[in-house]
């Protein structure tokens, strides 16, 4: 397979080291940003299942059989028009429509599998029922998954994503760093106002609060960019987001659900 290239290295390791460089951030600055929690600290040491320690060691495992698949990949599938032309230089449109397509593939697949595991009884109990040891998500948590239902759910869609977009590794590494924030954001358990995936994305962190809760293991499915397959399958619940009476937020499905 010949060695590897700076920008297939980079690709497979800089959103490893994104992950827990943008992750610590969260928990570097927990002290500020209490008064935007979504769930009290109490609330989070008597909901949660699984041990810190124990999620610490789960996505790093789940990241070492990541980065092997990532290698693999792009060995089998290739670099890339972007890299197999070096002399080319892909216009601002060419670029945005790989980016979309991968956005697009990435989000198909996860909403799939991720629904599929919810609908399986014996997938969730035995793979997918991992994650949801952390009924109030934090930051580091985002990747702790059962290895087998992190390899399909995350790992084959970052793949996918890769090979139906045809973006070159240096592109890969933008889109894989992008998606891993979002990802984080999502789990973070906090709601910034002035956070631009707030903003910008239906799919933030009160929205998949809500799939974490007790109640909600039947909707929300969709991660980590759009809403729009919850939404053509009727699994997207709408929610709101009130003030908790001893300080941050709350997120609440509507009531009619």
């Amino acid at each position: 397979m010949g060695s590897f290239t700076t920008d297939e290295l980079l690709g497979t390791f800089t959103p490893i080291l994104v992950y827990w460089m943008y992750s610590g951030l969260y928990e570097l600055f927990a002290g500020p940003l209490e008064k935007y929690r979504l769930h009290s600290r109490k609330k989070e040491d008597a909901k949660n299942l699984v041990s810190k320690r124990d999620v610490v060691r789960g996505v790093l495992l789940q990241q070492v059989l990541q980065a092997t698949i990532s290698l693999i990949c792009f060995k089998v599938v290739g670099e890339g028009p972007a890299a197999t032309h070096p002399a080319a230089n892909p216009s601002i449109f060419a670029t945005a429509r790989q980016f979309f397509v991968a956005m697009f593939v990435f989000d198909a697949w996860q909403f799939f599998m991720h629904r599929y595991m919810h609908q399986n009884k014996f997938l969730y109990k035995h793979l997918h029922s991992w994650h949801h040891r952390l009924v109030v998500p934090y930051a580091f948590g985002a990747q702790y998954n059962h290895p087998i239902d992190g390899l399909l759910i995350e790992t084959v869609s970052g793949a996918l994503a890769y090979a139906a977009s045809g973006m070159s590794p240096r592109m890969t590494t933008l889109f894989f760093c992008f998606a891993t924030i979002k990802g984080i954001d999502d789990h973070c358990g906090y709601m910034l106002p002035w956070n631009p995936f707030h903003l910008l994305l239906g799919n933030n962190s009160a929205y998949h609060d809500i799939h974490h809760q007790l109640s909600g293991s039947k909707c929300n499915f969709s991660q980590p960019f759009f809403i729009v397959w919850d939404k053509i399958f009727g699994t997207c619940v709408p929610y709101k987001v009130e003030k908790r009476a001893a300080g941050g937020f709350v997120a609440k499905a509507a009531e009619d659900y």
